[in-house]
């Protein structure tokens, strides 16, 4: 019993903690949106519409892209980090905790 406790205990908190990815991600989108030249940049990467972002927006696979948008740029990632008061390796935990980047590799 206390076996199948410490797995829920896991799986609450990797939960938690995509929750909270997806909470940063949605800031830093919002981060991104704020100005026009920053969106500007970020649709002509990701080739998305201004209408397409809020469907978007809905997936997992988008926000981690969103993550990495901001983590390809430093002084993006800095800008991000210091206006919404994170420290700048949140953003790498927060990516990785929505791309799956947590895994164990199962032995023979």
């Amino acid at each position: 019993m206390a076996h199948r406790r410490a797995s829920g205990d896991r799986k609450s908190e990797a939960g938690e903690r995509r929750a909270a990815a997806e909470t940063l991600a949605a800031a830093a989108l919002s981060f991104i949106a704020a100005e026009p030249e920053r969106l500007a940049h970020f649709l002509a990467v990701t080739g998305l519409t201004p209408q397409s972002i809020r469907a978007a927006a809905r997936e997992a696979d988008f926000l981690a892209g969103v993550l990495d948008h901001i983590a390809d740029d430093e002084r993006l990632l800095l800008a991000f980090a210091s206006e919404s008061g994170r420290n700048p390796n949140e953003v790498m935990r927060a990516r990785e905790a929505l791309a799956g980047a947590h895994w164990e590799r199962e032995l023979p």
